[in-house]
């Protein structure tokens, strides 16, 4: 059996961290989903910005609608939505046979309102109402502002995958908006079945001080900060107050392990999906790891449900003098301001070949 298969019977979901036309186009997306056991996707700024600039698969989509008079965010988004949608269609034989556990894919909300509440608010049921999909998350950061905003797009319908989060403090409070949004559902008497990932970005924790701590501690923050969530997640899911929702017919929230490509060199390039695995997760993978993986990665087991040696690790770390309070309000707030630069280069870089592809041409709803 392949070690995807493993995977996924462990009860942990393996998602592409990417999204592109060529991925659709080519069937390669298609052939992840049947021969690895790839059933989801999440995208980013980041993403977006790389398989334009790197390929010509969007060229004559930009043409057409620029010709149009669409640009900036509305021109984007609805390319991005082009992409998601036929991603989400792919994938909703798995959303169906889950009942909606699994199968999504996600789309973020501009990072430029990572500290706009109420702009959050607003953009994620607007995406959500134009996406049109059962199966596609809204994308809201971990942020203060985030965190009110996604109880509100919960208590409205909007799926939600929540970002950016490195803490167990962090995943807490976006969990804590999502049992709001929940049981204000539920007490207005709507459906409490509403989707919900929480995602826990990992290797950048191993980044941050991988030059300020001994050889021994390298490469292990990011895993031991994602034991003692993942124990904090499992006794939340044991809870009274989670089993109660459940019973109304709540789905839970579950945990994502985000950036869990193999920053350094030095280190195994599957490291951070040997891991962590666990049942009821997700690991989402650039698309390297997962064929990495998939090529010689090893199923090593199942995180423990009490953190095993997190707090131990977590205290070698502190000794090393790694303030982890500090550092995950550091790596957070770093994490919206990249997101942020990444969506002005995206834009910048949807401007500009706009303006080539459309040179000489009349706009204002011409077609190509």
């Amino acid at each position: 059996m392949k070690v995807t298969q493993q995977l996924h019977d462990l009860g942990q979901s393996l998602w592409l961290d990417n999204i592109t036309r060529g991925l659709l186009t080519s069937g390669t997306l298609g052939r992840y989903i049947s021969e690895l056991s790839v059933t989801g996707l999440t995208s980013n700024p980041t993403i977006f910005d790389l398989a334009i600039g790197n390929a010509d698969f969007y060229d004559a989509a930009i043409r057409q609608k620029a010709l149009a008079g669409k640009s900036g965010e509305a021109l984007f988004f609805e390319m991005a939505l082009e992409d998601l949608t036929q991603a989400a269609d792919l994938l909703r034989p798995a959303h169906d046979a889950t009942g909606g556990v699994d199968g999504w894919v996600s789309l973020e909300v501009s990072p430029l309102l990572a500290d706009d509440t109420a702009g959050t608010i607003q953009a994620a049921v607007q995406l959500h109402a134009q996406a049109q999909r059962p199966n596609l998350f809204i994308k809201i950061p971990g942020t203060p502002a985030g965190i009110a905003a996604i109880e509100e797009a919960i208590f409205a319908g909007v799926a939600v995958n929540v970002t950016l989060l490195f803490s167990r403090e962090h995943y807490l409070a976006a969990a804590e908006a999502y049992l709001r949004g929940i049981e204000r559902r539920i007490a207005a008497g709507l459906d409490p079945a509403v989707g919900s990932v929480a995602s826990i970005f990992v290797s950048r924790w191993d980044v941050a001080i991988k030059d300020k701590v001994p050889p021994e501690l390298r490469n292990r923050l990011g895993i031991a900060v994602a034991k003692r969530i993942y124990k904090a997640y499992r006794e939340l899911l044991a809870s009274k107050r989670w089993q109660t929702l459940a019973g109304a017919g709540a789905r839970p929230q579950r945990l994502l392990w985000a950036s869990t490509g193999t920053k350094d060199p030095a280190a195994p390039d599957t490291l951070y999906i040997d891991a962590l695995a666990a049942p009821d997760t997700v690991n989402t993978m650039p698309e390297k790891t997962l064929l990495a993986f998939a090529g010689h990665g090893e199923m090593k087991g199942s995180l423990p449900a009490d953190g095993g040696d997190a707090e131990t690790v977590l205290a070698g770390f502190s000794r090393a003098g790694v303030d982890i309070e500090a550092l995950a309000a550091t790596l957070q707030r770093e994490g919206a301001l990249s997101f942020a630069k990444s969506w002005n280069e995206l834009l910048d870089r949807i401007t500009s070949k706009s303006a080539t592809l459309t040179q000489g041409q009349p706009r204002g709803g011409g077609t190509p």
